[in-house]
């Protein structure tokens, strides 16, 4: 649909190059194949992760651990079993199950411990991901009973056509669940994304922010608009409100991840 997403690892690598320059510290990751389909294949995600600790090595990597087009714990976890320059800091960890616009995202409670059990055995940090209110509920369920840590991230995605809206009164609903000691972010899907950003900016929030949400620059769907195009609006809007931008060391002090993650690779 638009020739904005970064399919090889090189294009990938470029796009955190400029977008770092715009004051990213974390960046979420998507591997795909020769065929340039989404894949889980962890051979595919390290040189992009290895190519991201050269830009550099103090940025925070999501890797996904998506299950729309594969279902399977060993296959959606792959990725987390990279080592050393190759190791992601963070997977992300979607909360229960919805409907996008043309198919579902099944995430069963098994599936759920199931990575988050990976995750704490390979020493990376869930990104929790949420569509409804329900879901903020179930991590708080999780983490009070050890699965995953309480001191955790929250990306809250609103205007799915099959979940949440944006809403004041329904982020409202999200962050009135949500456990005091995690940190939150917001993102927007589709023509939603400059209004989350906006609203995440205006409520002291964190934002998500990039073309695997919203490949349109405006309302009106006149001009595509590419990774660093979105990241550089934000930081636009972010300096209007004051709100001064996270360095990934900050970042890493806040999340609770360890410097020892940051490593450069071997020259």
């Amino acid at each position: 649909h638009t020739p904005h997403v970064p399919i090889t690892a090189a294009e990938i690598i470029e796009d955190v190059k400029q977008c770092r320059e715009l004051g990213v510290s974390t960046v979420h990751v998507h591997a795909r194949d020769e065929d340039e389909a989404p894949t889980h294949r962890k051979e595919v995600f390290a040189p992009i992760i290895e190519g991201i600790r050269e830009v550099d090595p103090e940025l925070v990597v999501c890797a996904t651990c998506s299950g729309r087009r594969v279902s399977e714990v060993d296959k959606r976890s792959e990725v987390l079993e990279l080592e050393g320059a190759a190791k992601p800091d963070m997977g992300s960890l979607t909360l229960g199950s919805y409907n996008f616009r043309s198919q579902a995202s099944v995430n069963t409670p098994e599936v759920i411990t199931g990575l988050a059990e990976r995750m704490a055995k390979y020493g990376v940090k869930p990104e929790l991901e949420v569509f409804e209110p329900g879901m903020v509920a179930y991590g708080a369920f999780l983490a009070e009973r050890g699965v995953i840590e309480k001191d955790g991230y929250v990306n809250i995605l609103l205007g799915n056509p099959g979940s949440a809206p944006l809403t004041a009164g329904s982020l409202n609903a999200f962050l009135a669940l949500k456990p005091a000691g995690w940190l939150w972010g917001l993102a927007g899907i589709g023509r939603y994304q400059l209004d989350a950003n906006m609203l995440a900016i205006a409520l002291g929030g964190h934002v998500r922010v990039g073309v695997e949400d919203n490949i349109w620059w405006d309302q009106e769907r006149t001009r595509l608009a590419s990774n660093p195009d979105l990241v550089r609006r934000v930081r636009q809007i972010a300096d209007l409100a004051d709100r001064p931008i996270a360095t990934p060391t900050w970042t890493r002090e806040r999340l609770g991840l360890q410097r020892e993650a940051a490593v450069s690779p071997a020259s």
